[in-house]
């Protein structure tokens, strides 16, 4: 089975103007966009995809659309969470059947079980299906830690092959990367220094408004060009950490669409920044489009 590696962009869900429906047209030529950058995986229906306020029909039609219109042009991972054991194996089966490289699950959320019940959970899914999963550990949002003492024993399970950690906590990816686990860092403003780690790739919101610069930073490390791979870093800095200061979502959403694609504003409840927070936005993007 292939080894996931490399820039993975958790994309944005385009919808249409008065947040009702999901923008296709516009979702097609964004996914377009991360395959002319040549991202390696595109992940669809995740937290930068605004999937908490997706019903499951919009989580499974995105995951269709995506899954033909790549059509084997990149990996492709499907976001399947849910708090029901059974739903996330449901939601896991369409993935897989449609096509998916791997799925990407949170631990059962909002007075979750405990490390024992997590387990269970995983290891249900597993036997249920026949592609990798991916662990997704933000326990700021899930109240669930997957520690790397923890991960290690999930890896126990066959199905259990990779762990996304969002901590924004080099340290755990050190230690993860360390103990052999083959982790996706998931803060933007980590992710040169996750490849340093250990990290076999990054989870890159911030990539929906410069793929092209995610991978070239991407191979730029891995040929051992370092002194360039800063130099690039360096511009893409401001808007990695701006993402993580101000409401994610509505930054790299404004982010994009400041770059040429059109993805649009987030679905309500979240709402638009404001001017002072957009013009943040300009000034973070500034360095980024002045190469162009």
């Amino acid at each position: 089975m292939k080894q996931l590696k490399g820039i993975c962009v958790p994309i944005c869900t385009p919808f249409t103007a008065d947040g009702a429906r999901i923008d296709e047209r516009a979702l097609l030529a964004h996914i377009d966009s991360m395959l002319e950058a040549k991202v390696h995986i595109i992940a669809v229906c995740g937290g930068t995809g605004e999937f908490p306020f997706l019903s499951e029909p919009e989580k499974r039609r995105i995951a269709e659309i995506a899954a033909k219109h790549i059509d084997g042009r990149c990996e492709l991972i499907v976001q399947t969470s849910a708090i029901r054991t059974d739903d996330a194996i449901e939601n896991s089966k369409h993935a897989e059947a449609i096509g998916a490289t791997a799925l990407l699950i949170l631990p059962p959320y909002f007075e979750g079980p405990g490390e024992a019940g997590v387990r269970w959970h995983f290891e249900q899914i597993g036997r249920a299906i026949g592609i990798p999963i991916m662990v997704y550990n933000i326990p700021q949002f899930s109240g669930f830690d997957i520690t790397p003492e923890v991960f290690a024993r999930l890896a126990e399970i066959d199905a259990v092959r990779y762990i996304k950690d969002s901590t924004s906590n080099m340290l755990r990816i050190e230690q993860l990367a360390a103990s052999g686990a083959s982790v996706f860092n998931g803060c933007d403003y980590l992710n040169l220094y996750g490849l340093m780690a250990g990290a076999v790739g990054c989870f890159w919101g911030g990539a929906n408004a410069m793929p092209k610069e995610a991978v070239q930073l991407y191979e730029l490390y891995q040929a051992g060009r370092h002194a360039e791979a800063l130099s690039l870093w360096r511009r893409m800095q401001p808007l990695n950490r701006l993402l993580w200061t101000l409401p994610f979502n509505p930054v790299a959403k404004a982010a994009a669409n400041l770059s040429g694609r059109n993805v649009g504003e987030c679905r309500r409840p979240v709402l638009p920044l404001t001017a002072e927070q957009m013009a943040a936005v300009r000034a973070a993007m500034a360095p980024l489009l002045k190469s162009e």
